[in-house]
């Protein structure tokens, strides 16, 4: 029984830390000289259009900004980059069988082997676009189970969306 029980945590762990991360992808054009890119400037007209409410704008553009500031580069009016957002999200549904072996153990497990869940996961893509011809250069995109819960979570939840999405760019600056 202790053995099944010492199972059963780390399980429940993976579970719980497989909603909270964040699943980063990203695409770029290959032929893009990125070294040369050292000025930014945020695209309203593609930031407007985004399905996020205006607080939570202003939190991934704050973020955004600070991870490039950090990269070395440089807000500007004539900028060598335009920043663009967008967002979707969607309800997901988690059906979880808690027998362990084919068996279930009311006495551990309560009145249900089943359990369901419902929570909302983000999508999250931060574009950039070389400023002269407006082409898109770069693309993040993050995935992950959103906070709603208070305003420090969502403050928190929406930073690491966007450093794990900039701990991408510009391509190869990441450890593989």
């Amino acid at each position: 029984m202790k053995l099944l029980k010492l199972l059963f945590i780390p399980v429940i762990a993976l579970l719980f830390t497989s909603c909270s991360t964040v699943r980063v992808s990203t695409d770029y054009d290959t032929k893009a000289d990125f070294s040369r890119y050292k000025t930014f400037a945020f695209y309203k007209t593609g930031i407007d259009k985004a399905p996020i409410n205006d607080l939570d704008k202003k939190r991934i553009l704050r973020a955004v900004e600070a991870e490039l500031l950090a990269k070395g580069m440089t807000k500007s009016s004539a900028p060598d980059v335009l920043i663009s957002l967008f967002t979707k999200s969607r309800e997901r549904i988690n059906v979880n069988d808690n027998r362990f072996g084919g068996f279930w153990y009311p006495w551990y497990y309560g009145a249900n082997p089943v359990t369901v869940s419902q929570y909302t996961e983000g999508t999250l893509f931060i574009d950039l676009l070389d400023a002269g011809n407006k082409e898109l250069v770069w693309q993040g995109v993050g995935t992950g189970a959103l906070t709603m819960r208070n305003v420090e979570k969502r403050e928190e939840r929406i930073k690491e969306f966007v450093n794990k999405i900039m701990a991408k760019y510009p391509p190869g600056s990441q450890q593989r």
